[in-house]
């Protein structure tokens, strides 16, 4: 895994069936990450894997919670060090 400095220009955390996955340090709120995929634009919170702003196709989403399961205490630590670190997709 590459690790990329705070503030660096590309947040992509993670790619995986044209989905882009992105974590962004400078907002507020509950941690969360956004998911792109075409048009589509969905901010998820890390604990729950619940949309909470936005939407996505129904497999896309069920992609992204599935995907986010998997790493959600990578997605936790990176929220509390704000470090950003490249992930695996899904395989």
């Amino acid at each position: 895994m590459n690790c990329l400095k705070k503030g660096s220009p590309t947040p992509v955390v993670a790619r995986f069936y044209g989905i882009l996955i992105k974590m962004y340090f400078r907002e507020h709120g509950v941690p969360h990450f956004h998911a792109l995929y075409g048009e589509y634009n969905a901010v998820f919170d890390v604990e729950t894997l619940e949309a909470i702003e936005g939407d996505l196709p129904g497999r896309a989403t069920k992609l992204v919670q599935e995907w986010g399961s998997q790493y959600r205490s990578e997605l936790r630590r990176m929220w509390q060090t704000q470090e950003l670190k490249k992930l695996p997709g899904l395989e």
